[in-house]
């Protein structure tokens, strides 16, 4: 391995952690994205405020605390992170267009066809998806050139239609029906599940190789975390306030979406989130103090208030 390690924040709480890494990642978005200055100037300035400025960086955080756990180099984990964060951007503004959820705020100011127009929202999204497969192509990740193209194929499987676009599909095709248990892991498996995999997976590929049981168990933590994030998201939708939440409050509900509380009763979907923590947690054991970064954040997923 070359280049210089990620940061030692192995001092700091998890608060500090988190925050040192949110601020830095801030200035990592900001010197990888289009700046505003170029043309065409209008779209990449709605770029920048889609991306920018917002959001708890859930997924990034993901990719630094697995890139800790095999000894990566701060700035392989910096491209992966982003990558996957301008993924997750792209698929909010999609999401919150009149021809989707139809939703005006997100991470508490106007959506980006709001600020903008539907136009320039859909622009946007098509071009955060671009740069980001850009950024895993120009850049050195790992040690082999066959492990790289495996990296842009994860990413590519967990953003596209046997993915977060799938997942996605299988929630719009659901509005206003009676979802099983099994539909419902099925469809935020990839919908919520499977860029949160991909964040795991792809912060582990950055460093020390890890042996195929290693990467599969880091693969089903994801897969744990991943569904604990949306029963969460889902909790907090029926529970919290727009004002906590950053975006519309009771917006599943009023859309006739199902939901883990729609079907299971806030009790027990709560109870399903503290199973699958547990569970994501068991899977980490086997990596012992390497994953302490990666079990807090499986902590603040169940316990987070927004």
């Amino acid at each position: 391995m070359t280049g210089v390690k990620m940061p030692d924040f192995s001092n700091s709480d998890f608060q500090g952690w988190s925050s040192a890494h949110q601020q830095r990642f801030e200035d990592v978005l900001r010197r990888l994205l289009p700046q505003p200055e170029l043309a065409p100037q209008r779209l990449h300035a709605a770029m920048r405020y889609s991306v920018l400025d917002g959001g708890k960086r859930v997924r990034p955080l993901l990719a630094f605390a697995a890139g800790e756990l095999v000894g990566a180099a701060q700035v392989r984990v910096d491209i992966v992170a982003a990558a996957v964060e301008l993924i997750h951007a792209y698929s909010l503004v999609h999401d919150d267009m009149p021809c989707m959820d139809d939703d005006v705020l997100r991470r508490g100011k106007p959506t980006c066809h709001v600020e903008y127009d539907e136009a320039t929202a859909l622009l946007v999204g098509d071009s955060l998806q671009s740069l980001a497969f850009q950024l895993l192509s120009e850049h050195s990740l790992c040690d082999s050139p066959a492990g790289q193209l495996h990296m842009l194929r994860l990413l590519a499987m967990a953003s596209g239609s046997r993915g977060m676009a799938g997942g996605q599909a299988f929630d719009l095709d659901s509005v206003g029906k009676q979802l099983g248990l099994p539909e419902l892991e099925f469809m935020h498996i990839h919908k919520t599940g499977a860029l949160i995999r991909a964040a795991v997976l792809l912060g582990a590929h950055c460093g020390d190789a890890l042996n195929d049981a290693q990467l599969e168990a880091l693969d089903h933590f994801g897969k744990c975390v991943g569904l604990a994030f949306q029963v969460v998201d889902d909790v907090l939708d029926a529970e919290a306030d727009t004002a906590t939440l950053g975006k519309t409050a009771g917006k599943d509900a009023d859309n006739d979406k199902p939901t883990y509380v729609t079907l299971l009763g806030a009790a027990q979907a709560k109870k399903m989130a503290a199973e699958l923590h547990g569970e994501a947690l068991h899977t980490l054991a086997q990596f012992g103090e390497r994953a302490r970064r990666l079990r807090e954040l499986a902590d603040f997923i169940v316990i987070r208030k927004y």
